[in-house]
């Protein structure tokens, strides 16, 4: 195995590579950094370098920091193939950059899997697993599935993943590094795990059903940015509640015009049974208020509207509380990772009306509407407990459909480091 070794300059290249950005000499490749936004080139010229088939680079020069050798990785990164960067730097900045880069693969592997091998129960394993493999004396959890979650009326998972022969599933999962069996749940999480979705009897296109593997993206942040914190050594209570089912069409599945009765008593018809992700949330979320945490944070690929918006290179922000959106623009950007608040105003709760029911679960028209993210998250927020701190965080930049220059085609774990970083505090 032959590593490239590959480093910075701020020097221009010699004429003979013209305006390029990336040379080679000697086996080695430079990246001249010549731009206001250095992060970003050093991603593009990662991309370059494995396009060209190299899989193997050793990161060498003093230029090399935390921050850009992360996000060389990031451009280096393909859903196929083996590869490896080795980090330079002293053991710290090794250290924290592996652990990311386990956390990043287990987000990545887990969302570019086929809906055939990720079930939604598989997908609760699958985080259980990994969660307890990184500190089993602190880790417990049990996964509620199939009829259960009627029994414990857990409506909106059962409804949306009734149409598929795997069950439904929620993971609850406990981590506890206290020792005291009483201590105070900090922060809760909330992920929408849909593992695959063809839209329902809303039926998506062939081309708009391709990558709907990635809507378990969500859960697979939360699991992940929780594995990292994890990592680096978390010392406070957190819960995890992952909400899982496929969104197939069946003589079982959910129907246009259906009403759910949620726990809280709050009634939702059904208008678009491709608005799944935000009725499978609502039990999450109400899940994650009752355990008396001050900070409740949900994650999901949950709408379009949310990428035409602020699009692929920023996850879009909500809550009612500016200091919340404040804090986590600041914990975004220590990590270097882009997110953008958009409006969230009491009103929005109203902005999916029904004449059945307390609310609509989206409004009948074409990506629900105007302000269909402001929308959606307005239909969440009626299942947080009023004293609840909340953010919800619809991950626009979680997956690429399409290879660019900046991702590889597949999951880009973008928004994990975000997850650890509101932890860690």
């Amino acid at each position: 195995m032959e590593f490239m070794n590959v480093t910075l300059t701020h020097e221009a290249p010699a004429a003979s590579w013209g305006k390029a950005d990336l040379s080679f000499n000697d086996g080695v490749a430079t990246i001249h950094l010549n731009k206001a936004d250095e992060l970003r080139q050093i991603q593009a010229a990662a991309r370059k370098l494995r396009k060209q088939g190299i899989s193997f680079v050793s990161l060498v020069g003093e230029l090399w920091q935390l921050d850009n050798q992360w996000a060389f990785s990031q451009g280096f990164a393909t859903a196929r193939g083996e590869y490896q960067v080795q980090w330079c730097g002293d053991y710290d900045t090794k250290h924290t950059l592996q652990c990311r880069f386990e956390a990043a693969t287990f987000s990545r592997e887990l969302t570019n899997a086929t809906p055939e091998d990720l079930s939604p129960q598989a997908l609760a394993n699958k985080a259980a697993q990994w969660l307890t493999e990184i500190a089993p004396e602190y880790v417990s959890h049990r996964i509620i599935a199939g009829e259960q979650l009627l029994e414990e009326q857990w409506i909106g998972i059962h409804a949306v993943g009734r149409g598929s022969e795997r069950a439904p599933a929620m993971l609850e999962l406990d981590y506890n590094p206290t020792g005291d069996a009483d201590a105070p749940v900090a922060v809760a999480l909330v992920g929408k795990g849909i593992t695959f979705d063809s839209g329902g009897y809303s039926l998506k296109s062939s081309e708009g059903m391709l990558t709907m593997k990635c809507d378990m993206g969500g859960a697979s942040t939360v699991t992940s940015g929780l594995g990292l914190a994890m990592k680096f050594g978390l010392k406070k209570r957190v819960k995890l509640f992952l909400c899982c089912a496929e969104n197939l069409v069946s003589g079982h599945a959910y129907k246009l015009g259906d009403i759910l009765t949620y726990k809280n008593g709050v009634t939702v018809e059904v208008v678009n049974t491709d608005a799944e992700g935000r009725l499978v949330l609502a039990d999450g979320l109400q899940a994650a208020c009752a355990t008396g945490a001050p900070l409740v944070v949900d994650a999901a690929t949950l709408t379009g509207a949310a990428l035409t918006a602020v699009g692929t290179e920023y996850n879009a922000i909500f809550s009612p509380k500016p200091e919340v959106l404040a804090m986590v623009q600041q914990k975004a950007q220590v990590v270097s990772e882009k997110v953008w608040p958009l409006p969230l105003d009491p009103w929005h709760k109203d902005m999916c009306p029904s004449a059945y029911a307390d609310t609509a679960n989206s409004r009948a028209q074409k990506g629900g509407g105007f302000g269909g993210a402001s929308n959606a998250a307005g239909f969440l927020w009626r299942f947080v407990s009023d004293d609840t701190q909340w953010l919800h965080m619809d991950i626009a930049a979680a997956f690429a459909a399409s290879e660019n220059g900046l991702w590889a085609a597949g999951a880009t774990a973008h928004g994990v480091l975000t997850v650890a970083e509101i932890l860690k505090d």
